[in-house]
C-alpha cells in the first residue's frame, strides 16, 4: 500500500513575539500568493502566532475571503460566529474517519480552516490525507465498482428524532428555502406526513482538482454506511430502524448495496496512510478541501477545535 511519509504539512513558525499581524505578513509574502501555495502545498499549520477568539476573524477574513455557512451539512456542529463552527461534536473516544468536507453536496468547500481553541488533553490529532493518494491506495476492485458514482440517502426529522433535523441542515425552517436549495443541487426529495424530509443525491466517487488536474477519491460512502460505524453501533440501529429508515445511508449509483468489506477497505486504508497534525492554543491549519481529506483521532480531557469554510 501507498504511503504518505513524503509528505508533510508545511509548518510556518512564528517569531519571537510574532502575533496575527505578523501571521497576515506572512502569508502575504508566500510565493504565488496564499492560492498558490496551498495549491503546491496542500496545507499549511500556523504555530506561534498567539490567535485567540478574538483575534480569530481578522486572520480568517484574509484567509477564507468568502466564508460560507454549512448548509446541507451531516455533521453535529454549533455555531458559533460568522459562519464559524465547532469541529463535529462526535464522542471523543472515537475516530473520525478520513473523508473530504461535503464531498456528498452537490457543491463544496475549496478550502477549510481549523483553529484550536483549546489544546486536547491528550491525542486528538486531525490526520490529514492526499486524496489522490487514498484513491491509489484501494484495489482496483473497489474503484472500478464506484465507477457510476454514489447514491446517498437522508431522512431528516422535524425537529425530534436521531440523527439532524431538516431545520438544523439547511439552516432554516422554511420549506420553499429548503425545496429552492434541493432543486439547484440535483437532489431528489420527499415530505412525509410526520413532517420529515427524505433526500437522496447521486454523486461522483471521484473528482479533479481544478488547477493541478489529480484525480482524488471524494466521497463519504465509508461514513454513511453501517460498516463504518462499527459493529456495536451498527447493531444497537439495526435494532431501532430499517437500514432505509437510518438517518444517513448509502448505495451505489444503481441503489445495490456496498459490501460491508469494501467499506471498511476505504476506510482502514485512508487511516493508516493519513498524516497526524497535533494541536496547540492558536495553531491554526488550512487544508486545499480537495487535495486533502481530514478526519480526527481520539483524545482525552478536553479539546475545542473551531472550524471555517471558503468557495
Amino acid at each position: 500500500m501507498a504511503s504518505t511519509a513524503a509528505w508533510a504539512p508545511t509548518e510556518i513558525e512564528a517569531a519571537e513575539g510574532g502575533g496575527p499581524e505578523e501571521l497576515l505578513r506572512r502569508v502575504d509574502a508566500l510565493e504565488g500568493g496564499l492560492t498558490g501555495a496551498l495549491t503546491r502545498e496542500k496545507a499549511l499549520v500556523f504555530r506561534g502566532f498567539g490567535i485567540t477568539p478574538d483575534t480569530l476573524d481578522p486572520v480568517l477574513d484574509r484567509l477564507l475571503p468568502n466564508r460560507l455557512a454549512y448548509v446541507h451539512g451531516n455533521s453535529p456542529r454549533t455555531k458559533v460566529g460568522g459562519n464559524v463552527y465547532t469541529s463535529t461534536e462526535y464522542p471523543q473516544e472515537y475516530t473520525i474517519s478520513m473523508h473530504n468536507e461535503m464531498s456528498y453536496a452537490h457543491a463544496w468547500p475549496s478550502r477549510l480552516a481549523f483553529f484550536c481553541q483549546i489544546t486536547p488533553g491528550g491525542g486528538g490529532a486531525t490526520p490529514v490525507l492526499d486524496a489522490a493518494l487514498w484513491l491509489a491506495s484501494l484495489d482496483p476492485e473497489v474503484r472500478d465498482a464506484f465507477a457510476d458514482g454514489v447514491r446517498y440517502v437522508q431522512n431528516l426529522h422535524d425537529g425530534y428524532g436521531l440523527g439532524k433535523s431538516w431545520q438544523d441542515t439547511f439552516e432554516t425552517s422554511d420549506r420553499g428555502e429548503v425545496e429552492a436549495f434541493l432543486k439547484g443541487a440535483g437532489a431528489e426529495w420527499t415530505w412525509r406526513r410526520d413532517g420529515s424530509l427524505r433526500v437522496e443525491s447521486l454523486r461522483p466517487a471521484t473528482t479533479v482538482h481544478p488547477v493541478t488536474g489529480a484525480e482524488v477519491w471524494f466521497n463519504q460512502a465509508d461514513q454513511w454506511h453501517p460498516a463504518g460505524l462499527g459493529d456495536d453501533t451498527a447493531k444497537e440501529l439495526a435494532q431501532i430502524l430499517s437500514e432505509d429508515e437510518l438517518p444517513q445511508s448509502v448505495t451505489f449509483a444503481d441503489g445495490g448495496a456496498i459490501p460491508a468489506e469494501y467499506v471498511l477497505q476505504i476506510r482502514d486504508r485512508g487511516l493508516d496512510a493519513a498524516v497526524d497534525v497535533d494541536w496547540h492554543a492558536g495553531d491554526l491549519l488550512l487544508i486545499d478541501n480537495v487535495l486533502l481529506a481530514h478526519g480526527r483521532r481520539p483524545y482525552t480531557g478536553d479539546r475545542r477545535v473551531l472550524v471555517a469554510m471558503s468557495d
